[in-house]
């Protein structure tokens, strides 16, 4: 096993903007009790196409964090993630607003997102070909390219830290969790803000995901019941959106202030089987492989894990790799390890999945309940592990993963432990 050098690394602060819920609490509340945020569109009518549905954000005003004039020249990814991120360092009791200089550049931000702000490219390219060029914003490019969005966040709270941002698919946020996680327990930083954000709900982007034919088409009457992970009836994943963030930290930073720890990251691991663009290889070697590096690094056998968050997309493809996965990488273990899928009530938030699988974790390591994988009657004969059908369970979580599977063959997994005061 890979030795486990460095410094631990806590997690103090938790924020979160979800389709089942605005603000950490919410979606907590909303997700233990198997209550679903996917619902009909109202951005666009959509009324004519094959998915009418997606985890779409509703109550939330941008306006609180964006002023209109600036929301023109970006689009939703940025607010939500100035909200998710502010919630988090609130939570953690970081007072950005008093720090001086020296203490504002040992502060990094790493943010995950696969498209960014989708929705405002979008709207910048139906200017164009509409003939409506002059609505165009002077912002077309910094704010639909993705490196922009970790700068958001450091522009927006002063941080003069790393500023840094990954886009690989559907791990992007585990993987910009676990580059910080490295940061701090190598020593290269003091304090993170990390996490992912997308806001893909757009015209084109889902009629992309349609071509692909793995979204859900068989529940546009009942939203509510379209994400079904690991089900005998499960027909495609259901496109969403959100913001998930966290304030990471060494140990010695938290002690010091005597902040509230949800948990500590103490292993990630990623892989890439080099197989295709958009299918994931049968054989589940190497999402197994991540998973079991994560654990080397946190020195846990597979036994000593008690809850695994799935990545559970819902796709025929995944749900069936995913747990040939599972077995490959914790053995006779797997058949009594319990694990579920928020997007089973949260739908699809692409690269920001990981960061709301983190986040449902560590709730229901400090809550010591873990929540259920709704619209489960049935499991799939190739899905036969625990996936907490339809129920939450109560439950000690001492140890646990999340694992994640992204487009272009990348695999991403992060061990998360308590911590005892």
């Amino acid at each position: 096993m890979a030795q486990n050098l460095g410094r631990r690394v806590f997690v103090t602060g938790v924020g979160a903007i979800s389709p089942n819920g605005i603000g950490r609490e919410k979606f907590w509340q909303n997700t233990r009790a198997g209550v679903s945020g996917v619902r009909r569109i109202s951005r666009f009518d959509c009324g004519q196409q094959p998915v009418q549905i997606a985890g779409e954000i509703t109550g939330f005003d941008p306006l609180q964090y964006l002023t209109a004039r600036e929301l023109d020249g970006t689009g939703l990814a940025t607010p939500y993630a100035i909200a998710a991120a502010g919630e988090a360092l609130e939570d953690a009791g970081i007072e950005w607003r008093g720090m001086d200089l020296d203490a504002l550049r040992r502060v990094s931000v790493y943010v995950g997102s696969g498209g960014g702000n989708q929705e405002f490219t979008e709207r910048q390219y139906s200017y164009y070909y509409s003939g409506e060029q002059k609505k165009c914003s002077v912002y077309v490019v910094p704010s639909s390219t993705l490196g922009t969005l970790a700068s958001e966040i450091s522009m927006q709270y002063g941080f003069r830290g790393l500023s840094h941002m990954f886009s690989n698919g559907c791990t992007s946020s585990t993987d910009a969790i676990g580059y910080a996680f490295r940061a701090i327990k190598h020593g290269d930083a003091e304090v993170t803000v990390c996490g992912g954000v997308d806001a893909p709900i757009a015209p084109l982007t889902l009629r992309g995901f349609q071509l692909l034919r793995i979204m859900s088409t068989a529940h546009n009457e009942n939203p509510s019941q379209a994400s079904r992970p690991f089900s005998a009836n499960r027909d495609g994943f259901v496109l969403a959106e959100g913001a998930w963030f966290f304030v990471l930290e060494s140990e010695e930073s938290a002690r010091r202030r005597g902040a509230t720890i949800y948990g500590e990251i103490s292993g990630y691991g990623a892989t890439c089987e080099a197989f295709h663009r958009v299918r994931l290889e049968e054989v589940g070697i190497e999402p197994a492989r991540a998973m079991q590096l994560a654990m080397e690094e946190s020195r846990v056998l597979p036994e000593q894990i008690h809850y695994l968050h799935y990545h559970g997309t819902a796709t025929q493809l995944n749900d069936r790799v995913e747990t040939t996965a599972v077995k490959l990488a914790f053995g006779d273990a797997a058949a009594s390890l319990p694990g579920s899928s928020v997007k089973s009530m949260i739908g699809h938030p692409q690269g920001a999945c990981g960061a709301a699988s983190l986040a449902a974790t560590l709730l229901a390591m400090r809550d010591s309940f873990a929540p259920p994988t709704i619209n489960l009657e049935q499991a799939a004969p190739e899905c036969d592990l625990d996936y907490i059908p339809n129920q939450g369970r109560a439950m000690q979580i001492e140890k646990a993963m999340v694992n994640t599977i992204a487009f272009g063959s990348k695999n991403a997994a992060l061990v998360v432990e308590a911590v005892k005061a």
